[in-house]
C-alpha cells in the first residue's frame, strides 16, 4: 500500500465546494495572502494554484467571470498577455526555470478545473523534473510549503510594470 501525506488537502476537502468562484475577486485586499494572490493588475490578477503540480505553479485569470478567450473584451485579453509575459520573467529569473508550461484549458473536455472561469497556467519545468515518483508511482513531490513559495515570490510582483 502508497501512503502520501499530504495535509494540506483537508482544507479542500471539508471544504465548501459551491459558491464563491476561486477566481472571482472583490475589491478587498486583506484576503490576498490567504488567497494567494501575488498582483493585482487592471483587468487580471496573478493567483497560485493551491494544489500545484509543482512550486511556483501560478496563474493568470481576469477579473470578469468568463469562460473562453472569445468572451473577453479586447483590452483585457492583450492585458493578459502582458501580464502571462511578466510572469514568465519573474518565474525564469526567480526559480531558474530550464522551461515553462503556458497553457489554458477551455471547457471541461480539455481538462479545466473551474471551466466557468478562464485561467492561464503557468509551470515552471526543469530539465529531469519528471522522476521517478510522477512516472512510476503517479505522485508530484512539492519541495517547498506553498506559503514560503508564496512569500519568496510576493516581492518580485510588488511595484510590477508590465
Amino acid at each position: 500500500m502508497k501512503n502520501l501525506w499530504a495535509p494540506w488537502r483537508i482544507e479542500y476537502i471539508l471544504g465548501p465546494k459551491a459558491g464563491e468562484c476561486v477566481f472571482c475577486l472583490d475589491e478587498d485586499t486583506s484576503r490576498d495572502r490567504e488567497r494567494l494572490v501575488l498582483f493585482r493588475g487592471r483587468y487580471n490578477f496573478v493567483i497560485m494554484n493551491k494544489y500545484p503540480y509543482c512550486n511556483g505553479h501560478i496563474m493568470v485569470a481576469p477579473y470578469g467571470h468568463s469562460a473562453c478567450l472569445t468572451d473577453l473584451a479586447p483590452a483585457t485579453s492583450a492585458d493578459l498577455m502582458h501580464l502571462v509575459s511578466a510572469c514568465v520573467d519573474i518565474l525564469k529569473k526567480h526559480f531558474k526555470t530550464q522551461g515553462i508550461n503556458v497553457g489554458i484549458n477551455l471547457g471541461e473536455a480539455a481538462g479545466a478545473g473551474v471551466r466557468e472561469h478562464l485561467h492561464c497556467h503557468l509551470v515552471p519545468r526543469w530539465n529531469g523534473d519528471s522522476n521517478f515518483m510522477a512516472v512510476m508511482a503517479d505522485v508530484r513531490t512539492i519541495p517547498q510549503h506553498i506559503e514560503d513559495t508564496y512569500a519568496a515570490l510576493l516581492p518580485h510582483f510588488e511595484g510590477l510594470q508590465y
